[in-house]
């Protein structure tokens, strides 16, 4: 087991009516006016919105509002919302929204703290050592961005999509009604359900084995692929939608990695090359056939933990390795995940530039690392 120190400064307020509280939550930290940043609309159709602006004219907070955040958030609308922050002299952020707006909001917080390009920050040209305080709103749980210091842009001009990770940008309060969720597709549901799972796994794969951390992590999962099951056949059903979206935060909030080397994180960086190329693959879609290709190409470093994986997640006696990759793959498509670049709309000739892009990040890996020509293989095998 390696080395750890745990610590998470969020305040995670959690269940039914709790969107109504947010003004409490601000009024409390003595802030008086907020960026309210959020995506498409959604939140004005599903009654979140309605409840957050009455929650902060109640407790005499002023707001300016930012709208627009696209799924695979982009640069300019972070530097966008950074110039309306600084312009309006805002006490907080306010991001109401799914994972997009979150880690956009965590962009903006350290950007207006900082006199150079937020860029800086992804690129790994700064680090942040201040940020506005900010507090979100989750309204499709995946990501677990909502308890964590994360946050993944993408650079439209350079085709790049970085990621940097915080203490400073670590939400003071998150609130998670699982209820405002009832009315999300199920193309969302099944696209959180891969990158939770996904989240886990990149710790549950990075070479280090705790025999404790192993069965939370197990849990975790088992979870997720029961309660998505559940839910889509019974949206509404509170129960399963609540452990849904307690998994996905705890999946990616410190707990799922304690004791180990820091999580492999080979099959988000490849993955982050398919949406950078093509905004339109969601990030939990991408997921779900980058990581069983990942899995497939590396599993002869670790045979064992795929075995325990095949057993201790789907009840597979005596199991070797590509059945329990094989099993995740068929549960993916069960759910309706894609599981090969052609069901995203790549083309063959397609893999050579994901492969220039995804390799701006190697050497990747810890379980085995990987280089340019170990990409390309992979690529070759989810194609």
């Amino acid at each position: 087991m390696q080395n750890f120190v745990f610590y998470t400064p969020t305040k995670l307020v959690f269940g039914k009516n709790t969107v109504e509280k947010i003004g409490e939550y601000l009024k409390k930290d003595n802030v008086k006016k907020v960026l309210l940043l959020a995506g498409g609309g959604s939140i004005k159709k599903n009654g979140v919105y309605e409840k957050v602006v009455r929650s902060l004219v109640e407790n005499g907070i002023e707001k300016v509002e930012v709208w627009g955040v696209r799924p695979n958030p982009v640069l300019s609308k972070v530097k966008e919302a950074i110039s309306v922050a600084k312009n309006e002299n805002v006490d907080a952020i306010l991001a109401v929204g799914g994972g997009s707006v979150i880690d956009s909001a965590k962009a903006v917080a350290a950007g207006v703290k900082y006199q150079g390009d937020v860029w800086d920050f992804y690129s790994g040209k700064a680090k942040v050592k201040e940020a506005m305080p900010l507090y979100t709103i989750l309204t499709l749980s995946a990501t677990g961005t909502e308890m964590n210091g994360n946050s993944v842009v993408t650079n439209e001009e350079t085709l790049e999509k970085f990621s940097f990770s915080s203490i400073h940008v670590y939400p003071k309060v998150s609130v998670v009604d699982p209820e405002v969720q009832y009315t999300l597709p199920q193309n969302q549901l099944v696209n959180g359900a891969v990158d939770a799972i996904s989240h886990v796994m990149e710790y549950y794969f990075d070479g280090e084995e705790v025999s404790l951390t192993d069965r939370i992590d197990e849990g975790i999962i088992k979870t997720i692929i029961q309660t998505t099951e559940v839910l889509l056949d019974d949206p509404k059903n509170y129960d399963a939608r609540a452990n849904f979206a307690l998994s996905t935060t705890l999946a990616l909030n410190g707990v799922s990695g304690l004791g180990h080397k820091g999580g492999d994180w080979s099959s988000h960086a490849i993955e982050h090359a398919l949406s950078a190329l093509n905004p339109d693959v969601a990030h939990g879609a991408g997921l779900a056939v980058v990581f069983p290709a990942w899995m497939k190409y590396v599993y002869n470093q670790a045979p064992e933990r795929f075995v325990q994986f095949g057993e201790n997640i789907f009840g597979l006696k005596n199991c070797k390795p590509e059945e329990a990759i094989n099993a995740l793959s068929q549960w993916y498509k069960k759910i309706g995940a894609p599981t090969t670049l052609k069901e995203l709309g790549f083309k063959e000739e397609d893999i050579e530039k994901l492969t220039e892009i995804a390799s701006k990040m190697t050497p990747m890996g810890k379980l085995k690392k990987l280089e340019r020509d170990d990409i390309k293989k992979i690529l070759e095998i989810a194609y």
